[in-house]
């Protein structure tokens, strides 16, 4: 014989079953949002240096390059090789321009665009993740031994390089250790891998900012490593970001 539950007692586990998902999916979401402090996404002012090197079938290639950020925005200007010297990179929310010396005028670069190149690993180094994408829990596990929470990302608009990213986020450090980037139809793009060795000073103390980001071509299996030094609050506003000082 069936045996009913009270009204009010049926009413309220109905209600934990229904606002359970949507919980899980708050929680990714706010994750998200405080590993994206740590890469520098969502900061109010911040800058940092950054060297490059692209290893694969041909002469490795050396950059070191200027970012400065704040939460909608950001800028990577080339310092070195001399023949890149002076180049700039501008991000506005997910509105990229590349301008260079010679250029009259600031050229916006397509997110098919950014798929290659040093656009597409300063794309993959700035992107604010909870911004552009919905976050979902897919499951837990380890590496190297640290617990991490394995995240679904799916982009929310159209104009995103990537539609689709699986990350993997320190459970207790909540600081992003992989990641992999998938095009729409699924396919492999690349995948990364972060370190953690520097730290800035923000309003809620003292945070742990990435240093080494290493990220892998899926197609060409060519390497770029990067390392992030000089990390620093700065005054910086949105004036500081413009298409037209490009």
């Amino acid at each position: 014989m069936f045996e009913f539950l009270p009204r009010h007692t049926g009413a309220l586990l109905l209600s934990t079953l229904l606002s359970a998902p949507a919980a899980l999916a708050a929680d990714a979401q706010q994750l998200l949002q405080a590993s994206d402090a740590a890469r520098g996404a969502s900061a109010s002012g911040l800058g940092w240096d950054v060297e490059l090197i692209n290893v694969g079938k041909g002469p490795d290639d050396h950059y070191q390059m200027r970012v400065r950020t704040i939460a909608s925005a950001s800028t990577v200007e080339i310092l070195e090789p001399v023949s890149s010297k002076g180049a700039k990179m501008l991000q506005v929310n997910n509105n990229l321009w590349l301008g260079k010396p010679g250029l009259r005028k600031a050229v916006p670069i397509s997110p098919r665009q950014r798929l290659s190149g040093l656009i597409a690993i300063g794309d993959v180094a700035a992107t604010n993740y909870a911004r552009d994408y919905n976050a979902t829990l897919l499951r837990r596990e380890k590496i190297d031994g640290e617990e991490c929470e394995v995240l679904d990302l799916v982009a929310k608009g159209r104009n995103t390089t990537y539609d689709h990213i699986v990350y993997w986020i320190s459970a207790s450090r909540h600081v992003g250790l992989r990641a992999e980037f998938y095009s729409l139809s699924g396919k492999l793009m690349k995948s990364a891998t972060f370190e953690y060795g520097n730290a800035v000073t923000g309003k809620s103390g003292r945070l742990p900012f990435v240093s080494n980001m290493t990220v892998v071509d899926a197609v060409s299996v060519e390497e770029s490593r990067m390392r992030f030094t000089n990390v620093k609050p700065m005054a910086l506003s949105g004036s500081d970001f413009n298409v037209d000082a490009l």
